[in-house]
């Protein structure tokens, strides 16, 4: 019996997008072809595989950036205005699919539909915006101390930029690298988490056509779909002049010491154990909504800092805003949905995990903290955690979970 979504009537869009049961997870500019290990795609709110990947091999990693270093000698020599056309197209390749990609984007990652599209919007805005700054960047005109001399400030692209992104962003990010480095005069190799392949091949897929219809080598933009082992290739090899990576501090850190071993360029975006600190005249109607949500991104509030006079009274209304949005988890495509499910069952195993630790340390579970098993998905409810000291370690830890913990402030003091 073949389970695959990709076989159902009911996920036309991803046929639509270009994606098969089979897809290879490498573009090399000339090709679609990979080598590497088969894995399937899996949806996290049924569990049930999506299609399935071929990731690369170390060969396919090197042909690739062959064609991506050929391709620089044409891309960097067309003017700006020209290059910022192309990303304009680009753009507008994303808005007419918006709808699918976002659809794709929640039927492999997780996020409801909402986040889903509004993750391909910020690509094409981002586009709009690399577009107007092609016509605007200049050199400075600086005055010589020769007679009848000046000099010209001119900005030269870099070369290669390797993009490695996580999974809770599967396009948005590349994008924001993208539109950039494309508009600079540069060439990009993609490497995406491998859980969310499928995301990045129909993005890539949409760029290459844009290229082709201008007659221009689809080189410019690779993908190279894969784990660990290419990550590291990409991170350590001299030819990739910068690497912009996404992900935890921990691997963060592993990825800037490589680069910077060799002395390349980067770009880090990392954990945010976020913080909100609420006071005792804050205006709690406008505290609850803000902190409502939080999840799998690194811009939700996992820290809630609450003065003494409002700490209970706080407690209180979060404990029912939390308990209101349960019967809105489930599957993000349902557009009735806010929640939708954890990525993978290991995110399921680190979210139990946190919870058994606070409570070990003397953390109360003021509400949630339990898996939703009833549902054939990655799914759990949100949790408010209270009773932790504000230096222990899982609250210093960022977990990618919806998990937030609640410590109560006696006084702060603010040094200027």
């Amino acid at each position: 019996m073949n389970t695959y979504l990709i076989n159902s009537d009911k996920y036309l869009f991803l046929k639509e997008l270009g994606i098969s049961e089979l897809n290879f997870g490498v573009f090399d500019g000339n090709k679609w072809k990979s080598n590497g290990k088969i894995i399937d795609i899996l949806c996290p709110s049924t569990n049930t595989p999506i299609a399935k990947v071929q990731l690369a091999s170390e060969d396919d990693y090197q042909r690739t950036l062959k064609y991506s270093r050929e391709s620089i000698k044409i891309w960097q020599n067309i003017p700006a205005p020209a290059r910022g056309e192309i990303v304009r197209q680009i753009g507008d390749s994303l808005r007419k699919q918006c709808e699918n990609l976002g659809k794709l984007i929640s039927l492999e990652m997780g996020k409801i539909l909402s986040e889903g599209k509004g993750e391909i919007q910020e690509i094409i805005d981002i586009a709009d915006f690399a577009t107007g700054l092609s016509r605007m960047f200049s050199g400075s005109i600086i005055p010589s101390e020769r007679k009848e001399h000046i000099l010209l400030e001119q900005w030269n692209p870099l070369g290669i930029v390797g993009v490695i992104t996580a999974f809770n962003f599967p396009a948005a990010v590349y994008g924001w690298n993208a539109a950039l480095a494309l508009t600079c005069g540069n060439c990009l190799i993609w490497k995406p988490a491998p859980t969310t392949s499928l995301t990045a091949i129909a993005v890539t897929r949409l760029i290459e056509n844009v290229l082709k219809d201008n007659n221009l080598p689809p080189s410019i933009c690779s993908l190279i779909c894969g784990g660990s082992d290419i990550g590291l290739l990409l991170t350590k090899d001299p030819k990739v002049d910068l690497v912009s990576f996404t992900g935890s501090t921990e691997v963060g850190r592993i990825v800037g010491q490589q680069v910077q071993a060799r002395f390349g360029k980067l770009l880090l975006e990392l954990g945010g154990n976020n913080a909100v600190i609420v006071m005792e005249d804050a205006n709690l109607d406008l505290v609850v909504p803000a902190v409502t949500f939080s999840c799998q991104r690194c811009t939700t509030t996992r820290r809630l800092i609450v003065h003494k006079q409002v700490y209970d009274v706080l407690i209180e209304r979060l404990t029912n805003a939390f308990k209101q949005i349960e019967s809105r988890i489930g599957d993000p495509l349902n557009e009735n949905i806010l929640v939708g499910p954890l990525h993978t069952k290991t995110s399921v195993l680190a979210y139990k995990s946190a919870i058994a630790e606070a409570i070990a340390n003397g953390g109360k579970v003021e509400c949630g903290g339990k898996i939703l098993e009833e549902l054939k998905g990655n799914y759990v409810l949100p949790t408010l955690i209270s009773g932790l000291k504000h230096n222990s370690d899982l609250v210093l830890k960022e977990t990618f979970a919806p998990i937030c913990y609640i410590l109560k402030l006696f006084f702060l003091l603010i040094f200027n």
